[in-house]
């Protein structure tokens, strides 16, 4: 009997990870990692069997700040409250969980720096260790020089994510970042919007923008992994068979495990080292990467959209929380 899609994708060496904030998805599909941000778990704070986790993010401030303001008491539940989704998750995934930077400072590198510092120690303070947790940043200019930074001077891995463009995803890799979540599904979205056309496998710009992202990583000899995010149908997902993570809402795994139709490799690292290829730099060069960046419709206007729902969705968490207090 053949193996389901899904056993067949993980035999292509491809890991996958879960993108939900819900503990019972998470250990169905048996992932390495899984992934968060305000969006996921807003959506899950909503839902009453994890009001228990609101709960002790609430008494953690409660008595560790007692006399500080509503506002100042919230920001600190929040931390803590995407602290206790991460060790939840923790206790399922063997691998590492991405946790977010409010992306209201998206453009702030040194506030970036400090909240991932904060998060970091929060996590250590009951017991996680830095190495299980991936800190998500947006991959603007800041962004990609705080994760720089945090990677270096450090030791904290990051998460890139709301990447949408090769320039990113080459000054990501220049800051030696450990990995970078390219949107496919939203690539797609927006060239689907911008032309009427429908796109399917290897002609999906969101696949063809991830497949260039790989090869180019393969051929230079960067760490940084590629994790395919933000998928729209099962076929994004075969197409990118092969590249090193991909990060998969549970909807899409399900279609998978309930599907034996065959999911050859497609992408291949051995046969991206020898292809034709020229190395750019942009990690010192701000000026260029903004100018490109600017240039590419598309993926200026998904990161401006991304952060703006992420910041929104983080606002709505905080105001929640503000009323416990």
């Amino acid at each position: 009997m053949s193996s389901n899609s899904l056993e067949q994708l993980k035999a292509t060496g491809t890991v996958i990870v879960t993108d939900t904030g819900e503990f019972e998805s998470i250990a169905k599909y048996t992932p390495q990692d899984a992934t968060t941000n305000p969006s996921l778990i807003l959506a899950a704070a909503k839902k009453a069997e994890y009001a228990k986790l609101i709960d002790v993010a609430v008494d953690y401030v409660k008595a560790k700040i007692p006399n500080a303001s509503a506002e100042e008491k919230a920001e600190l539940a929040l931390d803590r409250l995407l602290v206790e989704f991460g060790k939840e998750i923790l206790q399922i995934v063997p691998g590492r969980v991405s946790t977010e930077v409010d992306a209201r400072l998206s453009f702030n590198k040194e506030a970036t720096i400090k909240k991932a510092l904060e998060i970091i120690a929060l996590y250590e303070s009951i017991g996680i260790h830095k190495d299980r947790i991936l800190i998500k940043v947006a991959s603007t200019w800041e962004g990609i020089q705080a994760a720089r930074e945090l990677e270096a001077k450090h030791g904290i891995h990051c998460n890139l994510t709301l990447l949408f463009s090769f320039v990113q995803a080459v000054a990501c890799a220049e800051a030696k970042v450990t990995l970078i979540s390219p949107f496919v599904g939203r690539i797609l979205d927006w060239y689907k919007a911008s032309t009427g056309k429908e796109y399917w496998g290897k002609e999906d710009p969101g696949v063809i923008s991830v497949t260039s992202i790989y090869n180019y990583y393969k051929k230079f000899g960067y760490n940084t992994i590629v994790m395919g995010a933000s998928f729209r149908n099962v076929t994004e997902i075969k197409a990118l068979a092969g590249v090193d993570y991909l990060t998969i809402a549970p909807k899409l795994l399900e279609e998978l495990m309930n599907s034996n139709d065959p999911v050859p490799q497609e992408l291949d690292a051995a046969v991206a080292a020898k292809s034709d290829l020229t190395k750019v730099s942009y990690v010192d060069d701000e000026s260029t990467f903004r100018f490109l960046l600017n240039e590419d419709a598309m993926a200026t206007e998904k990161l401006a959209h991304g952060i703006r729902a992420f910041s929104k969705d983080c606002v709505t968490l905080l105001d929640q929380l503000k009323e416990k207090f």
